[in-house]
């Protein structure tokens, strides 16, 4: 199994204490291909946007090209810019925030079209190029977010001109409540979809966002586009998750400490001894992303037993009660994060947040392994 660090490409050794965070391209992988061939005969892109979910888009994105991901999607042109830096030509790249004005951003790049403003800009630059643009045009189907509103896709239907010079890729909407599998806005949506593309010239489709796929055949088409399910993100809350855990974050204990009953630990004295208790410290608080909203909730994990995070998270250190664990000892570590009873879904649960959130929370201070690639 290939072991790559960020700590060893800087050549430099983790340092004492320092928690390792494991990011499993192999599962990465794995969850595409699997969610590939659910995806088919459509194709299937890998929503990398926000560096890859925060595991580092720089080892994701190669990975999910080598599994034979050919479309990638990304939020910002900079992101855009950068990720065609790694993945060099031929993958289709996607802007989802478009190109901000002014800005032609790059040919090899394709804009996510989000308003008329912008398919009149795009079309301008390619008319006065010579050179038809390609884009992706996104129509707003119940998110009030971006995307053509109602009375912009009807001037739009009512005039295909205005398209004149784009060479659209696909047609996309994004889905508001597809991880509610019941909710009434998914069938909406996808009617309201369907009506849309009816109205303007033809094109392939791309509706499904990674719990979208998992809706059914009405909501199939050209191109899905998964992201939080390919880092191993539950995409059918309240079922088994049938993806991979990609993400392991284990902290060093760096002391014991103990202390008679009675006793309070960290800020505002929130946890109080009911026992002689030892108290283990680990390096990693709110500030690299073990989020402030886990006082008290959470658990880590060692060796399969749950160890409770007792008092607050502060900014850099995280107290567990090992009082019933006498085997933990400065120098093992606790699984913060992608253990048994604390996957990404299930801190999030605890924090009161969803398994985005913690990923892209992931605090730059970890040193990162990558295996599996």
């Amino acid at each position: 199994m290939t072991r790559t660090s960020v700590a060893e490409a800087r050549g430099a050794a983790p340092l004492y204490g320092q928690p390792l965070l494991t990011i499993d391209l192999g599962a990465i992988a794995a969850n595409w291909r699997d969610l590939a061939a659910r995806g088919a005969p459509g194709a299937v892109a890998g929503v990398v946007k926000a560096d890859a979910y925060g595991l580092g888009v720089a080892a994701v994105a190669p990975a999910l090209r080598a599994a034979g991901c050919r479309h990638f999607f990304v939020a910002c042109l900079t992101e855009g810019l950068a990720l065609r830096g790694i993945l060099g030509p031929g993958p289709m790249i996607a802007v989802l925030e478009g190109f901000p004005p002014g800005a032609d951003g790059d040919a090899a790049l394709v804009p996510v079209l989000n308003s008329l403003d912008e398919v009149a800009a795009q079309a301008a630059a390619a008319r006065a190029a010579g050179v038809a643009r390609r884009a992706i045009l996104h129509i707003d189907t119940g998110m009030a977010r971006l995307g053509l509103d109602a009375g912009e896709l009807a001037r739009l239907s009512a005039d295909h001109g205005m398209l004149a010079g784009l060479d659209l890729l696909y047609v996309m909407t994004h889905l508001a409540c597809a991880d509610e599998p019941e909710h009434p806005l998914n069938a909406e949506q996808a009617a309201r979809f369907a009506t849309a593309c009816a109205g303007l010239p033809a094109c392939r489709r791309s509706l499904a966002n990674s719990s979208g796929m998992f809706l059914g055949a009405g909501f199939a088409s050209d191109l899905a586009r998964p992201g939080c399910a390919l880092y191993g993100v539950n995409p059918t809350p309240g079922t088994a998750n049938l993806m991979r855990q990609a993400v392991r974050l284990a902290a060093p204990v760096l002391q014991v400490r103990e202390i008679p009953a009675g006793a309070t630990v960290g800020y505002g004295a929130s946890w109080t001894a009911s026992r002689p208790s030892r108290i283990a410290t680990v390096a990693a608080g709110y500030a690299d992303g073990y989020l402030r909203s886990l006082s008290g909730r959470a658990s880590a994990d060692f060796r399969g037993r749950p160890i409770p995070l007792v008092a607050r998270v502060s900014m850099d250190l995280t107290t567990f009660d090992v009082t019933d664990h006498p085997d933990i000892v400065p120098g093992e570590s606790l699984v913060l994060i992608g253990g048994e009873g604390c996957t990404p879904d299930e801190v999030a649960a605890r924090a009161g947040t969803i398994g985005y959130e913690i990923l892209t929370s992931l605090g730059a201070r970890y040193a990162r392994s990558y295996v599996g690639g």
